[in-house]
C-alpha cells in the first residue's frame, strides 16, 4: 500500500508570472516516453510483478522504493507546470476574451481541458500510454532496461533545462537531475552485483556531470546526490545491500536514509475565475463550510 504525504519533495519559487510555452516544454518530462510517468509506472509495474521476492528481496526493495519516490516525481512535475501557467490570462466578462493569451501558446489543451494545470501527455500534446511500461520478468534485463530510462530521462530534463531559464521549471529540473542520478547509480550497482559487469562506469550519460547545472548545486551541496530513501518507516531496508560504498562520481560514502525527506508544502493554487475554476462563489463558499460544520 502507500501512505500519502500532503507534501512535495522540494519548495518550489512561487513566480509572479509564469511562462505558458515553458510549460509545454515541461510536459515531456512529465508524460513523455522518458518522463516521470514512464519512470513511475516502469517501476511500479515491474514491482507489482516481481518473482521471488523473498530469495532477490535486496532487488525488489530496491524498485519498490524508488516506485514511491517516483509517485513524487510526478507530483513535483506536475506542480511546476501548474507554477509556470500563473499569471498567463486575466479575469473579466467573456466577451473581452480573458483567455486571450492563450491563442498563441504551444498546448492550448492547458486553457481549454485543465483550467491551467498539468495533464498526463508531452510536449506535443500526445497523452502518455502504458505502451511505454516494459516489465519483461527478467531480473536482469528490467535492470538494464530501468538504467537506460534513467539516462534517457537525464537527458531531457538537460534539454529542457536549456530549452527555458524560467526558475521555477530549472529548480524542479536541477533536483530531478540529481535524484535521477542517484536511480542510474542505484541500477547500475544492481546490475554490478546481479551480473559482475562494471555498468557504473558508463556513467554519466550524457558526459556531463550536474555540478555544470547552477540549479542542480543547492541539491548536490545537500548530498541528494549520495542519499537513497526507502520511502517506508518499516519496509525495503535491505536496499543497504545494493546502495553501499562509495558515489563513483565524488567519492563520498552512499547513505540509506529509513523513510522519506522533509519535503516542502504544497502550492495552494488561486482561483481562476476566467476558467470557471474552481467554480465556487462566495455564497457557496459559506453554504459548503455550514454544511461541513453541522456533525462535528
Amino acid at each position: 500500500m502507500f501512505k500519502r504525504l500532503n507534501r512535495m519533495q522540494i519548495p518550489l519559487s512561487i513566480p509572479a508570472h509564469g511562462d505558458a510555452n515553458a510549460a509545454a516544454a515541461v510536459q515531456e518530462l512529465l508524460g513523455g516516453k522518458f518522463g516521470e510517468m514512464s519512470t513511475l509506472n516502469n517501476y511500479m509495474y515491474q514491482s507489482f510483478g516481481f518473482r521471488n521476492k523473498k530469495k532477490f528481496k535486496p532487488f525488489y526493495d530496491l524498485v519498490a522504493s524508488i516506485t514511491a519516490e517516483e509517485f513524487g516525481h510526478v507530483e513535483l512535475v506536475n506542480q511546476s507546470i501548474n507554477l509556470l501557467m500563473r499569471g498567463v490570462t486575466f479575469s473579466g466578462d467573456p466577451d473581452i476574451t480573458p483567455l486571450q493569451n492563450g491563442l498563441n501558446k504551444r498546448n492550448t489543451y492547458h486553457f481549454i481541458a485543465s483550467a491551467q494545470t498539468a495533464l498526463p501527455f508531452d510536449s506535443m500534446g500526445k497523452s502518455w500510454t502504458g505502451d511505454y511500461v516494459f516489465n519483461s520478468g527478467n531480473l536482469v534485463l528490467d535492470l538494464l532496461h530501468n538504467f537506460f530510462l534513467e539516462l534517457g530521462a537525464r537527458t531531457h530534463k538537460m534539454r529542457v533545462y536549456e530549452m527555458t531559464n524560467h526558475p521555477t521549471a530549472r529548480e524542479m529540473i536541477g533536483y530531478l537531475l540529481v535524484r535521477g542520478g542517484t536511480h542510474a547509480l542505484a541500477y547500475a550497482k544492481a546490475l554490478e552485483i546481479a551480473t559482475g559487469v562494471d555498468v557504473k562506469k558508463m556513467i554519466p550519460v550524457p558526459d556531463l556531470d550536474n555540478t555544470q547545472f547552477d540549479y542542480a548545486r543547492p541539491f548536490i551541496d545537500q548530498g541528494l546526490d549520495n542519499i537513497l530513501y526507502t520511502w517506508s518507516d518499516t519496509d525495503y531496508k535491505d536496499i543497504n545491500q545494493i546502495w553501499k560504498g562509495t558515489n563513483p562520481e565524488n567519492g563520498k560514502p552512499l547513505i540509506v536514509k529509513q523513510g522519506t525527506p522533509e519535503g516542502a508544502p504544497i502550492p495552494d493554487l488561486e482561483d481562476l475565475p476566467e476558467e470557471f475554476a474552481p467554480g465556487i462563489d462566495r455564497d457557496d463558499y459559506e453554504r459548503i463550510a455550514k454544511k461541513l460544520m453541522e456533525n462535528l
